[in-house]
Formats: structure tokens, sequence, C-alpha cells
């Protein structure tokens, strides 16, 4: 089953690759590896803002990260024409966290979009990763999440 195919089946449809919100591209390509900017996380509402360990839980912040992993996608898919197929796996994410000094789950929090890579691209879908604090974020969001990976 193709990865588009699999989107469906779980009845995800991926949003339009979001354009950047500054001086940089959302992409870039060298060779097979593709690096995409972070994506922020969103929703069809708007920014999902918030700190967590200051009135945002752990579950919470896990369904941000997934709205990073739906644009994390779309840009590989702007990326690769198209088609998401050409994606080949995913190599490594860096997940950044707004959240209190005391907060600690940062990679609970990352493990939303990491967890739905898994589940729409199986085994493609493992990466290393970095899940890390940050005391604040663009437009207050609560996660973003940059990606490498490697398509064909």
């Amino acid at each position: 089953m193709s990865f588009a195919e699999n989107l469906s089946r779980l009845g995800i449809d991926l949003p339009d690759a979001a354009a950047p919100a500054a001086n940089y591209v959302p992409f870039v390509r060298v060779g097979n590896t593709l690096y995409v900017s972070g994506q922020i996380s969103r929703n069809d509402d708007g920014l999902i803002t918030g700190v967590l360990g200051d009135g945002m839980s752990v579950e919470d912040g896990a369904a941000a990260a997934k709205t990073c992993a739906l644009y994390l996608l779309a840009q590989v898919k702007a990326a690769c024409d198209g088609d998401l197929d050409r994606l080949v796996r995913v190599v490594k994410l860096t997940g950044f966290v707004n959240s209190t000094k005391a907060f600690t789950d940062q990679p609970k929090v990352v493990n939303g979009c990491s967890d739905f890579l898994v589940e729409a691209l199986g085994d493609a879908g493992r990466h290393a990763r970095s899940a890390v604090s940050a005391v604040a974020l663009p437009l207050g969001v609560a996660v973003e999440i940059e990606g490498i990976f490697e398509i064909r």
C-alpha cells in the first residue's frame, strides 16, 4: 500500500504546504536528502498555542505535535511534485516544545509526531530524534518540529 493510500485509509487529508513566515525556504533538497524547515502546531482553527507545564497537558502537546507531522509530510509532498510516494524514509526530527523550566516530558510531547509518522509510513517513519525545551516559540505555538527525509 502506498503512503498516500495509507493516509487515505486513516482518514487523513494532508493540508497544503505552509508558506514561509519569514526569510527562509520551506525545504532544501541536497541530492536525495530533503531538509524541511520547522513546522509549527496549527489546525483548521488556527495556531495551537500554549506552554507545556503551564496549563497545557502532555496529551494536548502530543496532539499539537501530530499537526506538525501533517505539515512536515505536506512539505515533503510539495518537494516531490505532489508524489508522497517518492519519500523513502524519515531520517531525523528535531522537536521544540514551548515549556516551563520544570517541565521534563518533551519526549512524550514529540511522540505525537513520531507515533503518527510510524502509523502513517510504517518502518519508513522510524527515525532518529531530539526533543528539547524552548522558553518560547514563534507566535506562541506549543510545538515546532523540523525534519530530514530521504527521497527518490
